[in-house]
């Protein structure tokens, strides 16, 4: 009953949370928790670690080109900020 061995890690981080980055190179920006990626140890916050991807181009982006998307930032990095 007590065997954890194949489960994640529990966090007091959710999906939802506003959370404040404390280290790396988005330091002091704040969001909201968009995902909990629990087996890695990472959350996927709004706005923050952002990098663009090249595309090809598809149905819905007929020219391909770059987008904008958010990358996962380790838990460590992030505080919960209240409110």
């Amino acid at each position: 009953m007590g065997d954890r061995k194949n489960l994640p890690p529990k966090f007091k981080i959710k999906k939802g949370d506003t959370v404040k980055v404390i280290a790396g190179d988005d330091k002091g920006k704040t969001g909201v928790v968009i995902k909990v990626l629990p087996r890695e140890a990472k959350v996927i916050v709004e706005g923050v670690n952002k990098v663009k991807k090249a595309v090809k181009p598809t149905d819905e982006n007929p020219k391909g080109g770059f987008i904008e998307i958010e990358k996962p930032i380790h838990i460590s990095n992030v505080k919960k900020v209240e409110g």
